[in-house]
């Protein structure tokens, strides 16, 4: 059992931006077809040459202008406005019309690793590159880390407990969780949650250079030969709802967020601990009241850094035991690329998908079996199979972990 005496809460919407393009569909056909959305920078990052990180997945010709009027792309920045698109959709796909009455009360976490860079790069080169003594009048509304949740409250109309949580790469799972959270404690009925960044800013990229843990090749989580991870960009969200509200409402149930497991290493600000991760991974387990040979798929964090991917490894092989030879694991990031503080929502939404389509997305550029990662990673196409119970990992610089676990909705 749940170590909650609360209600059940449901997933009924689902909101993604990618790599891949705007919209949940073009999002699940790219993952579910094992394509990779992770390519070389264009000319739009023309500035940043001869970098270490000259790939990942740059949410494909994206126009404001087709989404937004001029004045609230003044507001906006990249990753806000990533959010505003992923919740719309997410409450559309769930039947929430904006300044409705299920809206008015209901709730948003949307976390970010990044908050406003966009906003950040276009204010310091107007200062220090073109010597201008002013920067934009909207600076810090826009940049702030909050600004995409205050304005997806504002968009949609939701007046009730609204913040964000900055987390590094498990923002948007930290931000589920507290979803869920408010839920169960009877706070709210319905809550939007998730998390967007925009990382691709020329400042942005040469820091995580810096770090000598991007790939100049291609993210293969799990792989031999893997070098190094891929940013992405985009945004996750969904609506979390109590079941007897879902019910109530006649709205379609994708899955159940039966738990989940955080946890802190209390150690090495990049290099993650297996006994911190294995801690969060029990955890979900324990609080969604679930035996390890229950869980049919995990949403590895899966960045594709040496160790990062050996960490994990290491980590599900000690909670699973004997059952992490028949687990199937993926990392999606593999094809969205390592979205940051979206990461997590994006990978969630994966998650929900393979349990309702019965089919479970791969890990892509995958080059052969590397001894350190003895699992089963889905080389490179998808696999048919039922899916009753789900993790999504996340292990965030810091050593800040979150778990998701999902659960096949049996009414």
């Amino acid at each position: 059992m749940s170590r909650h005496n609360g209600r059940r809460v449901v997933v009924t919407g689902l909101g993604a931006v990618s790599g891949f393009g705007v919209g949940l569909d073009c999002f699940w056909n790219g993952l579910r077809a094992g394509d990779c959305a992770i390519r070389h920078l264009d000319a739009g990052t023309k500035d940043y040459e001869g970098g270490v990180a000259c790939i990942g997945a740059v949410v494909p010709e994206f126009e404001p202008a087709k989404y937004f009027g001029q004045d609230q792309i003044a507001l906006l920045d990249r990753f806000s406005q990533f959010a505003i698109l992923a919740a719309q959709e997410a409450a559309s796909d769930a039947g929430l019309e904006p300044d409705s009455e299920a809206l008015l009360g209901a709730g948003a976490v949307i976390g970010t690793g990044c908050g406003g860079k966009q906003t950040d790069e276009e204010s310091y080169t107007r200062l220090y590159k073109e010597s201008r003594p002013r920067v934009h009048p909207l600076t810090i509304p826009r940049g702030m880390p909050s600004a995409a949740a205050s304005l997806v409250s504002q968009d949609l109309g939701i007046r009730g407990p609204v913040f964000s949580v900055a987390s590094a790469c498990a923002s948007a799972a930290h931000a589920i969780a507290q979803g869920r959270l408010m839920i169960m404690s009877g706070l709210v009925d319905v809550v939007l949650v998730g998390g967007a960044d925009a990382p691709f800013t020329y400042g942005l990229l040469k820091a995580w250079e810096a770090l000598r843990v991007m790939s100049g090749d291609m993210c293969r989580p799990f792989s031999k030969g893997r070098s190094g991870m891929a940013l992405g960009e985009g945004a996750g969200v969904v609506v979390l709802e109590s079941a007897e509200h879902a019910v109530r409402r006649g709205v379609r149930i994708y899955a159940e967020l039966a738990g989940y497991g955080l946890s802190s290493d209390a150690g090495h600000i990049t290099r993650p601990d297996p006994e911190g991760v294995a801690k969060a991974v029990s955890g979900a387990l324990r609080d969604a009241g679930l035996q390890p040979q229950q869980v049919d798929y995990v949403n590895a964090h899966g960045t594709g850094t040496l160790t990062n991917d050996l960490v994990e490894t290491k980590a599900l092989h000690g909670v699973f035991g004997d059952h992490a030879r028949s687990l199937v694991i993926s990392s999606t990031k593999s094809m969205h690329g390592h979205a940051l503080g979206a990461a997590s929502g994006l990978e969630l939404i994966a998650t929900v998908r393979a349990i309702t389509a019965g089919l479970v997305p791969p890990t892509a550029n995958y080059l052969g079996p590397d001894g350190d990662c003895d699992i089963d990673c889905i080389p490179n196409e998808p696999r048919e199979m039922t899916v009753n119970v789900a993790l999504s990992n996340s292990f965030a610089f810091g050593g800040l972990n979150a778990v998701l676990a999902v659960r096949a909705w049996d009414s």
